[in-house]
């Protein structure tokens, strides 16, 4: 054993002896260099905003003397570097600041922390139910139309999918309050959450929303699903498994989906990154009270620490997701651990 193997750390040699470990760690840190990134871009985004933001605060009519208490208290009268190495220190201890629109509520001293707390659960929750949906609907519509490529339910639903990947979210959203909220008066066309209540207390106001997300997130995956059923279905090995005597269903899922899955995984991740986005444009069609209206509202009413938040926090998930997604290709197909 050399002396550079004795002075490396345990876990750093055990770390490096496996590939998908090291692959992780790699990942890992290019993820937060990246946060580190988007951090810089949030803060000059926000930073480089018209107008003063104590003043969009407390109004027009105020006095100066008001105006400069509030920078101070802001730590809006020190320097852009020194205003980002404050917010910066402050977040990575868990430190989200304080919600500079509170200063007009009751509560004065409200934390972002707290503020964004209902709204990044329910947000949460709508994201969940979605893609809980989204995964066993994609799979199972993906390998039922790779099964009758070419019929009229192939042709069907593939031209269903061809025209909900074309629509933006709000027009179908728009259409769904139109069909099942004003015409069918089933749904409720606002997803109104009362005080001291979450989303599950009225399941109704999920429906809308969600399937607003489904169709446009649903037929991407579906198409590839199937794309990389039929191409799988063709090869020799699982022609060779047909004539060995091998029964239909478990070809299907026990050979040629997990084969298909790989590319498949990459679609449906790069959709649930999506949701990330184009949650927040669908909350803000249906009124529904979660991270999408909160960040809205905030940007209305120039609460700088609260976009900040919840622009960094968003940027997280969208990078957790990406590191995920890229795992579970590598646990998919053993050949890819191996070139790590």
């Amino acid at each position: 054993m050399s002396v550079q193997a004795v002075s490396l750390p345990r876990a750093e040699r055990f770390i490096g002896h496996h590939p998908v470990l090291s692959f992780a760690a790699r990942r890992i840190l290019w993820g937060v260099l990246t946060l580190w990134v988007v951090s810089i871009v949030v803060f000059i985004a926000t930073s480089v905003l018209p107008g003063n933001a104590a003043k969009a605060i407390l109004g027009k009519n105020v006095n100066p003397r008001e105006v400069l208490a509030l920078e101070r208290e802001l730590h809006l009268n020190q320097s852009l570097w020194g205003q980002y190495w404050y917010w910066m220190g402050h977040f990575v201890h868990g430190d989200l600041g304080r919600s500079a629109a509170s200063i007009l509520g009751s509560n004065s001293h409200e934390s972002v922390g707290a503020l964004i707390r209902a709204p990044l659960g329910n947000s949460a929750l709508l994201a969940g139910i979605t893609i809980a949906l989204l995964i066993p609907l994609s799979l199972l519509l993906g390998v039922l139309l790779a099964t009758r490529a070419g019929k009229w339910i192939d042709s069907l639903v593939s031209t269903s999918t061809l025209g909900a990947i074309s629509l933006p979210e709000f027009v179908t959203g728009s259409v769904l309050i139109w069909l099942f909220a004003s015409t069918l008066g089933v749904l409720p066309a606002v997803s109104l959450i009362g005080p001291g209540q979450n989303a599950l207390s009225s399941p109704k106001i999920l429906v809308l929303p969600v399937l607003t997300l489904l169709a446009a997130t649903l037929a991407q995956c579906v198409r590839m699903v199937r794309a990389g059923m039929i191409e799988v279905l063709r090869s020799d090995y699982v022609q060779a498994a047909r004539l060995a005597g091998v029964g239909e269903r478990r070809v299907l899922f026990r050979y040629a989906l997990r084969n298909a899955l790989a590319p498949s995984v990459q679609v449906i991740a790069l959709n649930a990154q999506w949701l990330v986005g184009g949650i927040v444009v669908t909350e803000t069609v249906f009124g529904y009270p979660g991270l999408g209206q909160l960040i809205v509202n905030a940007i209305n009413l120039r609460d700088i620490p609260t976009v900040q938040s919840v622009a960094m926090l968003l940027a997280t998930v969208y990078i957790a997701l990406n590191i995920v997604s890229d795992l579970i290709i590598i646990y998919l197909v053993p050949k890819l651990r191996t070139a790590q």
